[in-house]
């Protein structure tokens, strides 16, 4: 009981702290971060059992939220807008839940320097998002907006193929994340006279994600 109250609680707060980064506003002002590699209670919990398939999607999507946040480093220093200046801190805190995942589970991994992947395709992605997000502020939310439509794709997939209740429930809050930032790089785009058409999910999701409203994620 003490380790199933300990394990709980645990997650609550994990996702608690992703939820106020992913619920903030980012056409605001108002700069968040949250730094949970620096809570001294992660070595303090439970281990978990993962599947070396489960391990494999962590390590990937490890990286691949460290492509949204070292993108929109480079985009917010190029260009200052408030959606790179706050995405890029929420982006930490989606690394930060996936790292405790990798911790739990005593899984091994390597956060290479910034624009540095282990991953061809995302060193490619990021290559490439470096040399047109240069070219104007429409292009450069357009990244924006293909990074997310790619994110919340295969945390899609990385749910339907694990049964890990812990794993789904941080992957679910992390696709609540990136619908919101999805919403704010086209509101962006439309204030710029720009447009987005989706690579990765469907244009019916797509649609109904940016028709509707910004959503509080837990």
């Amino acid at each position: 009981m003490k380790t199933t109250i300990k394990t709980t609680i645990y997650f609550f707060v994990m996702v608690s702290f992703v939820m106020v980064a992913n619920g903030c506003s980012e056409d605001s002002d108002a700069a968040f971060e949250i730094d949970l590699s620096q809570d001294d209670t992660v070595g303090l919990q439970d281990t978990i059992t993962i599947s070396q398939k489960d391990a494999d999607a962590l390590l990937f999507m490890l990286e691949e939220e460290k492509l949204a946040r070292d993108t929109y480093e480079y985009l917010d220093t190029t260009w200052g807008l408030n959606q790179f200046a706050n995405i890029k801190k929420s982006e930490q805190t989606h690394m930060d839940a996936i790292e405790n995942l990798l911790k739990q589970s005593n899984t091994s991994y390597t956060i290479l320097e910034y624009g540095v992947f282990s991953n061809s395709d995302l060193q490619a992605f990021y290559d490439t998002f470096k040399v047109d997000g240069a070219k104007s502020v429409v292009d450069a939310l357009k990244i924006g907006a293909t990074i997310e439509d790619l994110d919340i794709k295969d945390l899609e997939d990385y749910v339907l193929e694990t049964n890990n209740a812990q794993i789904i429930n941080v992957y679910q809050s992390l696709q609540c994340g990136s619908r919101n930032h999805l919403r704010s790089f086209m509101k962006g785009l439309d204030k710029n006279g720009g447009t987005y058409t989706p690579q990765f999910i469907t244009l019916d999701e797509f649609n109904s994600i940016v028709n509707s409203s910004n959503e509080q994620c837990n």
